[in-house]
């Protein structure tokens, strides 16, 4: 992904709300499921990182990003973003 790709992103993020939580339990099969499915419908997602979460949030961006083959956009405080690219006939996004 390059660096104008990343940009464009983040400003399609800016305005999206949090659709999924990760919270005490932190990643549960059940969640990776849930994110799977959400990037697969919406290609973008933002995760919100509650406070209750004892785990750091680039960690679990990582880790979420290689069992979903998803990209990190970023990590801002305890905000994830991730984007999975659709498949052609699904396409939603398209990049720059």
């Amino acid at each position: 992904m390059t660096t104008k790709q990343r940009a464009y992103l983040k400003s399609l993020a800016m305005t999206m709300d949090p659709i999924l939580q990760i919270g005490k339990s932190s990643i549960t099969p059940e969640l990776t499921t849930a994110i799977a499915e959400a990037l697969e419908a919406r290609e973008l997602i933002k995760i919100n990182v509650l406070q209750n979460c004892a785990d750091d949030p680039k960690e679990l961006a990582q880790i979420l990003g290689e069992r979903t083959r998803s990209q990190v956009v970023q990590v801002i405080g305890k905000k994830i973003v991730l984007y999975k690219e659709g498949k052609d006939d699904k396409k939603k996004i398209v990049l720059p």
